[in-house]
């Protein structure tokens, strides 16, 4: 195990990757911008390193001072969280070239799997079913491009192939608007992503965002953690995540996660990571990976008693997974609500200094946050601030004691989107589960 590594994040996913370290006995490295020299996980840190100001291309995402501070305090590896810099290829690159381990995939993997055309080629051949498409960049022919379009049948999604978190689409519904619509996407692509490649997809009109989470050692070790339903989400930002999915059977979980596994397998996969479908009529098909850990990662803790973040460590140093497939039981069920500084009502950022803080307790309930009495949120950075996660031996156990966690938490001194949730948590559509990607959406536009 490593003797010393750097946490390249900040706020809960800095103070939760410290929290596994401190299990495992590994010192700690927090780096931090100016802005964020009294985050709690850099008063527990072993030590501290400042690594910029507050914007994050001057701080988190500069790749220099993130090795620099490595090299400073005679750190062996450095961990990337989610976000800012953890799928990034070229960063990968460099930590290991600086000789340094990168706690999470090799670079060629990351590459190749944040190229979304070269990711579903890969999945493709590893037997992962996929959304009908142009299998491919589109190319300059309008004529080719109107033909792809009909074989697939409209609506069809643009996409770009460096895109992410629900940027760089269009869907078109006509074949009128198609040609006009590539070319913007073509351009904001260019613009957004430094890659203006974009490639066609059908468009599922009522979908359910399902994700297999799997852990592999790259040493011919992977296993897959069971499912979580994301589907609820604003502007394509996961709200609300749960595991297991509602309505997904024992038999379906086991076929896609078995063909994960494979598929991880088949591309010599090393760390944590997340296969990613749409599924609608009981089909899965397969968007895109994460080669990193996620920010729901912990409802998946709770219903397999696995630590996803002490795996992480214990494969980047070379050991083999601790666990096989057979180990896996999904136990239970898991709720997690992200909750944002943010109005709930306008959703703009809500940054400031939290004047009284209160998390919620009691049996099933976890909270990851970084927050305090007294700590100033900043206006610089992604606005969750915290996580409310509750367990119960069923669904509507783990449901009744969320409702009861968010009656319980104080925030105050900012807004935030707990009313949100708690509006939410007691919806029928959502008591009875299974609701598509669209029905947020749908309700915050109905009221």
């Amino acid at each position: 195990m490593f003797g010393k590594i750097v946490i390249a994040n900040r706020g809960e996913i800095g103070l939760r990757i410290l929290r596994a370290c401190k299990e495992l006995g590994v010192r700690t490295v927090a780096v931090h911008s100016t802005a964020d020299r009294h985050l709690m996980h850099v008063r527990l840190a072993d030590e501290s390193v400042c690594i910029g100001p507050p914007a994050s291309t001057s701080s988190y995402l500069n790749i220099p001072a993130l090795i620099s501070a490595a090299e400073v305090t005679d750190a062996e590896a450095i961990h990337p969280g989610y976000g800012f810099l953890s799928e990034n290829a070229d960063f990968a690159e460099r930590v290991e070239e600086s000789g340094f381990v990168f706690i999470g995939p090799r670079p060629e993997t990351i590459r190749m799997m944040g190229d979304k055309i070269s990711a579903i080629a890969a999945m493709k051949k590893a037997g992962i079913p996929c959304i009908p498409g142009s299998d491919g960049p589109l190319g300059d022919d309008p004529d080719t491009n109107l033909k792809l379009a009909r074989q697939i049948g409209y609506p069809v999604i643009i996409k770009a192939a460096g895109g992410g978190g629900g940027r760089g689409m269009r869907v078109v519904h006509s074949e009128a608007a198609l040609l006009n619509a590539i070319t913007l996407t073509q351009s904001e692509a260019e613009a957004a992503f430094g890659n203006g490649t974009v490639y066609l997809e059908k468009f599922l009109d009522n979908p359910r965002h399902i994700e297999i989470q799997v852990l592999a050692d790259g040493q011919g070790g992977a296993v897959h953690l069971g499912e979580r339903d994301c589907s609820m989400q604003r502007r394509h930002q996961k709200v609300i995540e749960e595991a297991p999915a509602p309505g997904i059977s024992e038999a379906q979980r086991k076929e896609i996660g078995d063909r994960c596994v494979k598929a991880c397998l088949d591309i010599g996969y090393r760390g944590a990571g997340t296969f990613e479908f749409l599924y609608q009529d009981g089909a899965f098909y397969f968007i895109e990976m994460n080669t990193r850990v996620q920010v729901e990662h912990p409802v998946t803790e709770m219903v397999t008693g696995i630590d996803i973040v002490c795996e992480q460590l214990r494969v980047a140093a070379g050991e083999p997974l601790s666990i096989t497939q057979s180990d896996v039981a999904m136990r239970g069920h898991a709720i997690e609500c992200r909750i944002n500084a943010e109005d709930p009502v306008g959703f703009v950022p809500s940054p400031g200094t939290i004047t009284q803080y209160h998390p919620p307790g009691g049996p099933g309930i976890r909270v990851d946050s970084h927050l305090y009495n007294g700590y100033s949120v900043p206006p610089y950075y992604d606005s969750m601030i915290a996580k409310v996660i509750a367990y119960g031996s069923d669904r509507m156990t783990s449901l009744m004691r969320m409702r009861m966690a968010l009656s319980e938490l104080v925030i105050e001194g900012i807004k935030t989107n707990t009313p949100l949730h708690r509006d939410i948590l007691t919806d029928e559509a959502f008591v009875l589960g299974g609701t598509n990607i669209h029905w947020l959406e749908g309700r915050l536009k109905e009221k």
